[in-house]
């Protein structure tokens, strides 16, 4: 009897163990209320971020929402991470539809893997695509970002201002530029060269084709006519920086703005 009862509560102690991990594991890494993604959009999405944060031991998580209701973007992200039940670590991006706001929040070691001009980095790689609505190819870049800046931080020198990735090389992109300054170049050496063997040449004023004395001016005025002033807009900045806030016993860094 003793036996039996040993072996019951040993197999209920290792039940939930077991469960414990496959609990955490559950914990949805993209969440899209506002439908922005198409079903194997999400799917794929869920599976890359699942993968990265139980490599890493951190959560990378993808939110959408149709509004923030009466909350400041940042104060939502940073709330939604913490009722959200993920762990001590994590990043998470955030995108709001009813203003076009977006934030990402970086909790625990998180703040180390990303730091602020890393967080600054993630967002401009990722805002073109927001910009242009494409919403899936802006959370593939972003959890591509994620995988990088994690394994990054692993040497122990996590991406900071002094060493940032390096932009991709993009050979036809600066090949056309090349072709592009050869050929302007050529153009300008073409004309010189043409120029030389002109023994006329375009006159810009009528005084040169009058012959001298032949003709006196008495009276000479100047009349201003009218003057046009244009005014441009300073364009606002579409990012800005949230600083370090605490929310639920938690403390968060990170980015915020509109797209």
């Amino acid at each position: 009897m003793k036996k039996r009862i040993f072996t019951f509560i040993f197999l209920v102690i290792f039940c939930v163990f077991m469960a414990v991990p496959a609990f955490a594991e559950s914990l949805p890494h993209v969440v899209d209320q506002a439908n922005l993604l198409t079903a194997s959009e999400e799917q794929d999405l869920r599976n890359r971020l699942d993968g990265i944060s139980a490599e890493y031991g951190l959560d990378v998580v993808v939110v959408t929402v149709e509004t923030l209701g009466s909350r400041d973007v940042d104060a939502f992200a940073d709330n939604f991470y913490n009722q959200g039940g993920y762990g001590d670590d994590g990043i998470l991006l955030l995108l709001s539809m009813e203003d076009r706001d977006w934030a990402i929040t970086a909790t625990g070691y998180g703040r180390r893997a990303f730091t602020d001009a890393g967080i600054e980095y993630i967002a401009d790689q990722i805002l073109p695509e927001l910009e242009e609505d494409n919403f899936s190819a802006a959370f593939r870049i972003f959890a591509d970002q994620c995988d990088d800046f994690l394994a990054q931080a692993k040497t122990g020198d996590p991406y900071d201002r002094h060493n940032l990735p390096k932009e991709p090389f993009n050979i036809l992109f600066n090949l056309l530029i090349a072709v592009v300054i050869g050929f302007v170049i050529a153009l300008i050496v073409t004309a010189i060269m043409k120029s030389g063997l002109k023994s006329v040449r375009y006159q810009s004023a009528a005084s040169n084709y009058v012959k001298s004395g032949s003709m006196n001016v008495a009276v000479a005025r100047e009349f201003f006519l009218y003057s046009r002033v244009v005014k441009t807009k300073k364009p606002q900045q579409s990012n800005s920086s949230s600083g370090t806030r605490s929310s639920g016993g938690r403390t968060f860094s990170g980015r915020s703005g509109k797209f």
